[in-house]
Formats: structure tokens, sequence, C-alpha cells
């Protein structure tokens, strides 16, 4: 008998007109059935949207009701029914013998508890253990997921962590009680590639150890390929295909498969005239976070995040920037926006950015524009599509009347791939990828001629994230953008940028020509990062 059995299994939403008087019915899951054996890990593949996310909360029964619904189906774990167990069964189950890494661990973790609070109820929740206990299991845990210092991790909060901390953060939790089953929906979305092989190789030690069973949801096919037995593929709330995994990725069957095999990024950029226009500069960047303590809040001290850091943007250029998280990229990006305080000089268009005040940054920044990593933070719940792409146009006095602006709103979400029949729903309403193609339309509404891209592509499955890159390829082609393109996925990076940062602990350990790096690289660091990146014995559990 198999540890999680799913048979036929339907999950149909309610979805309410704006005026409220009457309600359809999505189907999001249509007659999905699968098995995970005990010890095994089973991977589930598909576009964001295909219900892969959706299958796995009603595992555990975390859906919305009532507006979700199983109109059919069963699930059993162990032979138990899950479908309509009383509250006192799931609440054994979850977090007990069936643990589970949500994909966004922003909007998971709570912001107003510090990171070791919420560790320890996981813990508590499951475990009687005494108040000395639970703080050793705690640190243990923080440990295992590789956060150093983890007597400084408990006190903190998730906004004062980057994107693959709090993700880490996540996976401690998920793993507090040695569950019987992993239920993993991007564990490692948010990771750069030493980490992630390291967090796979920790999953795969602890599910050698228990005889733990994965269910690993992800976009990332080098991943599934080199620790999955067996992969369903998903597409519009179907399985389309099955099988072991070394001959589905061999010999895929299945139109959709064969699809989403040929979308894996490949292929090198094209050469950037060295005599391009510098539009923006950083020379000798530094950025300090200040350490403050005691009841008047008084500096203590420092984090450096940023140090002695100098890029070059061209037109039509694409600086990539690559790195451990918390290595400094984002606050690089961040710095050069003007967003966060910094040292050094800043230059765009030849004028000192640094030298600037607000009133006169503020017609600037229409050229200089980010896409943040994790959408559903950067995208006000409380705002339509129309009003998140639309607010940059009324801040800038761009676009005309109401009519208009709703014209030019409606052309960027084409440009992304969205219907723009969708402008009037609200985030919430979207699945990861479609967030972040929102995210994306809003910065290139103002055609700006900087674009700080920070993981613009790690949320999207494999085809989305292909349109995207070629998306971004042809507007910068078309309007000579200058991107500086941050990410852990050094198979994007590699397709896309032109010339390569390599940051470790807010410096920059290599520098240059892209090509140059990846081919032939200096440092022992970028050698770790190629070799976790490109090499499936890297990645192997």
């Amino acid at each position: 008998m198999s540890l999680l059995a799913l048979r036929e299994l339907e999950v149909h939403f309610r979805i309410n007109s704006l005026t409220g008087d009457e309600s359809h019915v999505v189907q999001a899951v249509r007659g999905v059935s699968l098995h995970v054996d005990q010890g095994e890990t089973v991977a589930i593949v598909g576009e964001s949207g295909s219900g892969k996310s959706t299958l796995a909360r009603s595992i555990l029964q975390l859906l919305p009701y009532p507006q979700a619904f199983h109109p059919g189906g069963n699930i059993t774990l162990d032979g138990e029914e899950l479908l309509g167990a009383p509250p006192a069964v799931l609440e054994k189950i979850r977090g007990g013998r069936v643990g589970m890494i949500f994909q966004e661990p922003m909007t998971s973790l709570n912001p107003l508890q510090t990171i070791g609070k919420q560790v320890a109820e996981a813990v508590t929740l499951h475990q009687k253990l005494s108040d000395k206990q639970v703080k050793m299991r705690v640190r243990e845990l923080l440990e295992r997921v590789r956060l150093p210092d983890p007597d400084r991790y408990v006190k903190s909060y998730p906004h004062q962590l980057s994107g693959g901390q709090r993700q880490r953060v996540m996976i401690a939790m998920a793993l507090a009680n040695s569950p019987d089953l992993l239920i993993a929906d991007e564990p490692t979305t948010a990771l750069d590639v030493t980490i992630q092989a390291e967090i796979l190789t920790l999953i795969g030690d602890i599910q050698r150890e228990l005889g733990m069973a994965v269910l690993l949801i992800t976009h990332d096919l080098n991943l599934v390929r080199h620790v999955a037995q067996r992969v369903y593929v998903m597409t519009e709330g179907r399985v389309v295909e099955e099988g072991n995994t070394r001959t589905l990725f061999t010999s895929p069957q299945h139109p959709y498969t064969q699809k989403l095999l040929e979308a894996e990024p490949s292929g090198e950029p094209e050469d950037v005239d060295p005599e391009a226009e510098v539009v923006l500069t950083g020379d000798k960047i530094q950025v300090h976070f200040d350490i403050r303590r005691g009841v008047l809040r008084r500096k203590v001290g420092y984090v450096p995040a940023v140090e002695e850091v100098s890029i070059c943007l061209r037109a039509g250029q694409t600086v990539g920037v690559v790195g451990e998280s918390g290595s400094g990229k984002t606050s690089l990006g961040l710095a050069l926006l003007r967003l966060i305080s910094s040292r050094g000089r800043i230059t765009f268009d030849g004028q000192d950015l640094q030298n600037v005040n607000n009133k006169h940054l503020r017609p600037l920044r229409r050229d200089l524009q980010i896409v943040f990593q994790d959408p559903f933070s950067s995208l006000s719940p409380r705002l339509s599509v129309f009003q998140i792409i639309e607010e940059g146009l009324k801040v800038h006095n761009l676009g005309g009347n109401y009519d208009a602006r709703r014209q030019r709103v409606a052309k960027a979400l084409v440009e992304v791939g969205l219907s723009p029949e969708v402008m009037d729903r609200y985030p919430h309403a979207f699945s990861g990828g479609q967030r972040q193609r929102i995210a994306i339309a809003r910065a290139m509404v103002l055609e700006p001629r900087v674009l700080i891209l920070d993981e613009p592509t790690s949320s999207l499955d494999m085809t989305v994230q292909k349109q995207i890159l070629e998306l971004l390829q042809t507007l910068q082609r078309r309007h000579s953008l200058a991107y500086m393109f941050i990410s852990h996925d050094l198979r994007v990076v590699r397709s896309l940028a032109s010339e390569l940062i390599v940051m470790k602990d807010g410096l920059v350990v290599e520098q240059g020509r892209a090509r140059d790096i990846f081919t032939n690289p200096q440092h022992d660091y970028t050698k770790t990062l190629l070799a976790a990146a490109f090499d499936a014995v890297a990645l192997q559990t």
C-alpha cells in the first residue's frame, strides 16, 4: 500500500462575480490520480496555473473552503481518508506526519514574530519538550539548513532575512518533526545554486535516515532530472504524462512534455557594442546596515552588505550579478536606484545621483525601474491589476486620460503574455508566475532605460520563463535597454548576460566578460557555483 494515494481527485473553485449576484465554478484539478510510496521522491511538473500547488494544498486540506470544494475523488495517507477528516486528525497530520514547504516564504512567515518563535511553534505543537529542549531543537534545525550564527537568526524577523534565508527557515519548520511525507512546493526557488545543492543533499540525507517520502512540486526540470524517481506532468488541471524519470526525459510522449523540455535555457547572448552609450555606473559602492541596540536604539556597529563594488551598464547590455543569498546582490541593485542609502558615486545619464534631492530624483525614476523577486509581496492586494500598472503612469503624468491608460495597460499585459481581460482582477487571483508577469508589466509600461531585474524568472515555469526572457531580449533590442540581471539560475544568466559579476559576502570575487568566466573561471567560489549549476553530480542526493 502506498503512503499517499490520490484517486480521481477533483478540485473546483467558486468564483464570485464583481457584483456578488452570481458565481461560476473553475475546475482547478480534474480527475488526478497519483501515489507516493514510502521513501521515494515523486515530482509534479507543469506550468503556473496547471493545478500543482492546488493539488498539494488539497492533501492537507489547506484550501479556502467553502470557495474550494471536492466534487469527487479520494486522498488517503496510509489508507486513512483525509478528505472530510475531522480537525483533530488534520492538526496531528499537518506539520507532524506531513510537512510542507510553501512556495512564497515571505507570505507564509508571520511578520510580527521572530524566526525563533515560529520555528519553536512548529516543534511544540507536536512534541512535549521543556523550554531548554525546544531552544536546543530550534538551534539544531537552523544549523541543519545552513543558516550561519543561529543565535542571531533566532532573534530576527522575516523582513530582516533575504529570500533564500527565509526559505531555509521554512524548510527547517517543515522538517521539525521528522515527517513521513514532505510536500515541497518549489522548495529551492529562492535559493542560489550552491545552497540549493546543500538543501537537496540535506533533504536526501533525512529522507534516507527516516525513510521519508518527498512529493516535489517544481518548474526546475534540471532538479527533477536528478532527484526524482518518478514524474507526473500536469497541465490545465490534468496529468498528461507520468512515468520513470529517465524514460520521461529521454523519450517524452506527450506534446506538452516535449514543449517543457524544449524550454530549458540555452545559448548565449548576442555580442554588445563595446562603444555603446554608458547609461548607469556605480563606482566603489558601499552599503552598510546599522546595528542598533538598547532603549534609545543607539548604533553599536554595522553589517557590511556591499563593499566597494563597481559596475557599468551600457545601452543594450545585460550585466549578470550572481552569488549566494545574502551576498549583497539585491542591496547593490537597490543602492544603484537610490532606494537604500549607500556610499560611492552613482552616475545616470551624466548626473551624480548621490547629490540629487528627492524632488529632482523623482522624474528620473521613470527611467530607472526594478522588478522584485517576490511578486506577491510587491503587488498591493488592495489594487486591481489595472490600478497597479496604471500607478506609474499617473505618478509621471503619462498615458493621457483614463481610456488611454487602459489601452496602454492592455498593451503591456499582452507583451508579458497576459490577456487584457484580467486587468480588473486582484493579485490573489493569479498564480505565482502570473503575478511576476504583472510585476514586469508594471515596470515595462513606463518604457525605462535601465531595469534592475531581481530574480525575475525564479517563480516562473520553464515555458513562461522562456517567453519572458525572449520578451526582455526583444524589448532590449528595440529600446536599447540596460539590464542588471540578478539571479541564482546560472543557466538563465549564461543565456542573457554579456558581462558577469560574482559576489560573495558583499565583495566582488570575479568580474568580466561572461563568456570567459563561464568557460574559464578563476576564483574557487566561481568554480563552486558553476559546478553546482551545471554538474549533475552536485545535485544528486
